[in-house]
């Protein structure tokens, strides 16, 4: 049975560990779709501007200038329409301002903005924090496949490997989709495409230099980063990670890198100066270019990431391809945790739990395997009881039977002849019938008072009415035995309420006993006295003792149970 118990323990401590990491994998394979798709919307929102200018995969060979101009001018003035299918519109409160980086004016490069308001082509001043960027992409305008290579981060072995760069570049042409040739400056933040520089496309065509028909110009899209924080990321985290209460994690949108900058968070407290203190971690530039081929959709046909832990720390399927001014990646990180507290807490909180009620309900079901055996135990003896007290009373009872039936065997054979032989075998017969009789009424008595069906009937009594009672009914009994019997009644003895015939089948049972067990001593000693209760009430209490052997104490607890001889 120990062992039993033993093997359960140990399977129901595997059961609930193995249900605490189920519990945390499917939180995670819930979690990370949605993650998921909020970075597949942010994508969809910058993505559709991209659509809306129309910088095809030729990189703008039949458009100029005024082309880029009116598909802005249209986008400004567009009404939006919030009900349209998901990432089909373009909003243009995400665009700050539009440039056109034009590389080669009299051999020096200047800006222009397009001006939605006047719908003109205007020359501007290079803001300060667009410098480096412009730079980059002056570096990197001599030939289309030089453009399209702007993010990678010159070193000294590029040009080792401008077959592998070809092959990159082409890669991240395709991460894109319809988006492709567009790349993501994180530090503005900003969208570029090279654009073909062919002639017909400048404010003015003879002031053009005399460069390679190869050399490219650039659309620089200035993203408002305002909007993102207080419009565009507050929506997507309301919709996907709401619930009816709220919003159900707290979410953070990290810049990483030297010095750590916040994008976006739910909470102002959220995350802490630890920003390990997270529940699941996306990088939402997904992974490097050069690893893109079929990574989507081997996310989407592959979830097992969700089984594992994996899900904690990820890569978004799909991004620009991002311009890299160091050699390592800083890419923007979307943390979140859950608002009750980390997900391994809220586990082990509900492994605690299931642990705890298991181990009570294993304590249960030992407690009453524990009782069940006791029981039988007890049922067991009890029988074994109820069989010796059946041989003690049959053998109570065979005692006055056989004595009844020898007496009457004499009456038959013709022993008796005389008068005085009639009389001694008639008082025979009445006192082995008495007897029997009293047998009788004890058992009957004892299965009445089992059942709860006997009834006392309670009036005062007289103690010494009691004794004398009692010893009248044992007399012939105690004096043939030759017992002495002493009695000492205390003077001014208070009433009693009780039933006489109970307390006097009680008082006899004990003098029998004495009279079975008293010993050589043949003294029998009745007593009545008045004792004072711990509740400082009166009481009588009468005593029947002999010189036997008495009863050991082991045996004294069960004196009272049932059928206990």
């Amino acid at each position: 049975m120990a062992s039993l118990l033993i093997m359960v323990a140990v399977l129901q401590y595997r059961w609930t560990k193995q249900l605490s990491v189920a519990t945390e994998a499917r939180i995670g394979s819930t979690l990370q779709p949605l993650m998921m798709r909020w970075h597949l919307d942010f994508y969809g929102e910058l993505s559709a501007i991209c659509v809306a200018l129309q910088v095809g995969p030729d990189s703008g060979a039949r458009d100029n200038w005024n082309d880029y101009l009116r598909r802005y001018v249209d986008l400004s003035h567009a009404p939006m329409n919030h009900e349209s299918v998901e990432n089909i519109y373009a909003n243009p409160d995400l665009i700050g301002n539009v440039y056109i980086w034009d590389t080669s004016y009299r051999g020096r490069a200047r800006l222009l903005r397009l001006n939605a308001d006047t719908a003109k082509i205007e020359i501007s001043s290079v803001p300060e924090d667009l410098q480096p960027l412009l730079a980059r992409l002056q570096a990197k305008s001599s030939s289309l496949s030089t453009g399209l290579r702007a993010w990678e981060f010159p070193d000294s072995s590029a040009e080792k490997r401008s077959r592998g760069n070809d092959r990159r570049a082409s890669s991240a042409s395709q991460r894109a989709d319809k988006s492709s040739g567009w790349q993501f400056d994180k530090n503005i933040p900003a969208i570029v495409h090279p654009i073909l520089d062919n002639d017909g496309r400048s404010l003015r065509h003879d002031t053009r230099s005399s460069k390679g028909q190869n050399q490219v110009d650039w659309v620089v899209i200035i993203l408002n980063l305002d909007h993102i924080q207080r419009r565009i990321l507050p929506d997507l985290t309301r919709r996907y990670f709401s619930g009816p209460e709220g919003l159900e994690y707290k979410l953070a949108v990290i810049a990483t890198g030297g010095t750590p900058r916040l994008i976006f968070s739910s909470d102002p407290e959220f995350p802490s100066n630890n920003h390990t203190a997270f529940d699941s971690r996306m990088n939402i530039f997904g992974p490097p270019p050069e690893s893109v081929g079929g990574h989507f959709w081997q996310i989407i046909r592959n979830n097992e990431s969700s089984r594992h832990e994996e899900w904690r720390n990820f890569s978004a399927p799909v991004w620009f391809p991002v311009i890299q001014y160091t050699s390592h990646d800083e890419p923007w990180m979307l943390l979140l945790q859950h608002r009750a507290g980390p997900l391994e807490a809220i586990a082990a909180s509900i492994w605690r739990r299931n642990l705890i009620t298991g181990s009570i309900v294993l304590l249960l079901l030992t407690v009453d395997m524990g009782l069940i055996i006791f029981d039988s135990r007890r049922a067991q003896k009890l029988a074994k009881l109820q069989l010796d007290f059946v041989a003690s009373v049959s053998h109570e009872l065979l005692t006055p039977l056989t004595a009844i039936y020898c007496t009457g065997q004499n009456v038959k054979d013709g022993l008796v002849q005389t008068r005085t032989d009639s009389i001694a075998h008639g008082s025979i017969i009445t006192t082995q019938a008495r007897q029997l009789i009293d047998l009788v009424k004890q058992v009957l008595l004892f299965a009445s008072t089992e059942n709860g069906t006997n009834r006392y009937a309670l009036r005062p009594l007289e103690v010494l009415g009691i004794l004398q009672c009692v010893r009248k009914n044992v007399a012939v009994l105690v004096e043939g035995a030759g017992f002495h019997v002493e009695q000492e009644v205390q003077a001014g003895m208070p009433y009693v309420m009780g039933d006489l015939s109970a307390l006097s089948q009680c008082l006899q049972n004990l003098i029998l006993n004495a009279v079975k067990y008293g010993g050589k001593n043949r003294w029998i000693g009745i007593s009545a006295l008045v004792h004072e209760a711990e509740n400082h009430h009166k009481e009588v209490r009468i005593s029947v003792q002999d010189h036997g052997s008495g009863i050991s104490s082991s045996e004294l607890p069960h004196i009272f149970e049932p059928f206990y001889r």
